[in-house]
């Protein structure tokens, strides 16, 4: 497995948990060797803590970041941005690129070592050349489309540099995609939009959806139905996506809630928040958490979990938690994303909004209909448990290896 993503502990994001909890899984029944990068926040203890997971640790040094300030900063900009189209490979994937890691994957591929190549994210694709898979099989797991989380940004007006993102998706994200995807055996992604946005991409590739999971033993169901008017987000709070998310919640929903329920409450839960996120916590309500031992006694105190997403793609870990921990949802179209959630014709999971009047709707539902929080947290937890576990997942992840299917 090949992450430059630090794996551990399976809390600071989304691909820190799917990639920890799919290598768990493969390591109870195959020899899983992880290739993978630290960065500066990473702990000796960590890396001790993660080689009890895997057969083989191999620990490389993450590249600086590079410099963009002053003059040099724009000319390093410009000749970076050459490089991508020349390349068709995003900037991100070049800055992170080992050459120490390139040597050590072909020297482990050229002797034999290993039957499956899994990329744990997009990024990871450089260090996979394309004829590995005449004698292993490769496998990718996209996580999200870049092309289409960019595409999304754009469409949503989320994007910070709207020009740079334009230039990027005519001149290189579709050829970047195009071009890895022919590299794989198996594309694996987690939800049918973003393997509809490969497939037009890639027409010829092997797609399989597999959704995330929720670890039930970290996620109980919880006892009993809290009393009061809280409201909780979790996430990663340096992630554009979630930033954007709870400054729209709280700037254009909360205060039209606490008119009607003074006694609302907000709690924004989660790792790395920054300064823009710190600086909610000065209105009325809201409460900045950072991160915290555990979300799930977090997520038991709250009455509603909000998924307030505008961007991004992909199934989201913090819907699914939530409804493993009996929690009621109220959730855009994206933080609904890959569930059925409120068909017409499967029991009723969340309650969907977009717009801050359809939250202002869903959430008094919720706070004034004891009956309705019970249904969702009753439905949410049976479909955690019948089709998001991370068993259930691991078992698809695997098959895609071992079968193709």
């Amino acid at each position: 497995m090949l992450s430059s993503t630090f794996p551990y502990p399976p809390s600071r994001g989304g691909t820190e948990i799917r990639t920890f909890n799919l290598l768990k899984y493969l390591q109870q029944r195959h020899q899983v060797t992880l290739v993978t990068q630290r960065h500066e926040g990473v702990s000796d203890t960590e890396v001790e803590e993660l080689k009890t997971w895997v057969s083989n640790l191999v620990v490389f040094p993450l590249p600086a970041e590079p410099s963009l300030a002053g003059i040099s900063g724009l000319l390093g900009k410009v000749k970076r941005f050459t490089e991508s189209v020349a390349k068709a490979t995003p900037p991100n994937v070049l800055y992170r690129y080992s050459p120490a890691i390139q040597a050590w994957v072909d020297s482990y591929v050229q002797a034999g070592k290993c039957d499956v190549i899994a990329c744990e994210h997009s990024v990871n694709e450089i260090y996979v050349r394309p004829e590995f898979k005449d004698s292993v099989v490769t496998v990718v797991n996209v996580h999200s489309s870049i092309y289409g989380w960019v595409s999304n940004h754009l469409a949503m007006g989320a994007s910070q540099n709207p020009l740079r993102d334009r230039l990027y998706l005519a001149l290189l994200l579709a050829r970047y995609e195009k071009r890895y995807c022919g590299k794989f055996s198996h594309i694996v992604v987690t939800t049918e939009d973003d393997g509809q946005e490969l497939l037009k991409l890639s027409p010829d590739s092997s797609i399989k959806v597999i959704p995330n999971g929720v670890d039930l033993s970290l996620f109980p169901y919880r006892q009993s139905d809290p009393v009061g008017y809280g409201l909780i987000f979790v996430g990663d709070m340096s992630a554009e996506h979630n930033i954007e998310a709870v400054r729209f919640f709280t700037l254009e929903v909360l205060p039209q809630l606490q008119q009607r329920y003074p006694d609302t409450t907000f709690t924004i839960a989660g790792a790395r928040p920054t300064p823009e996120i710190l600086n909610l916590g000065k209105y009325p309500g809201v409460i900045v958490t950072g991160r915290v031992s555990s979300m799930v006694e977090y997520l038991h105190q709250a009455q509603v979990c909000v998924v307030p997403l505008r961007t991004g793609l992909g199934i989201k870990n913090k819907t699914l938690e939530a409804m493993a921990a009996g929690v009621p949802v109220v959730g855009s179209d994206r933080g609904l994303e890959g569930l059925a959630a409120d068909s017409t014709t499967t029991p009723l999971l969340a309650l969907r909004a977009n717009q801050a009047e359809e939250y202002l709707d869903a959430i008094s539902k919720l706070f004034e209909d004891p009956e309705m929080r019970s249904q969702l947290s009753h439905n949410g937890r049976v479909l955690v448990e019948q089709e998001y576990t991370w068993e259930q997942v691991g078992q698809l992840y695997e098959q895609v290896m071992v079968n193709g299917s």
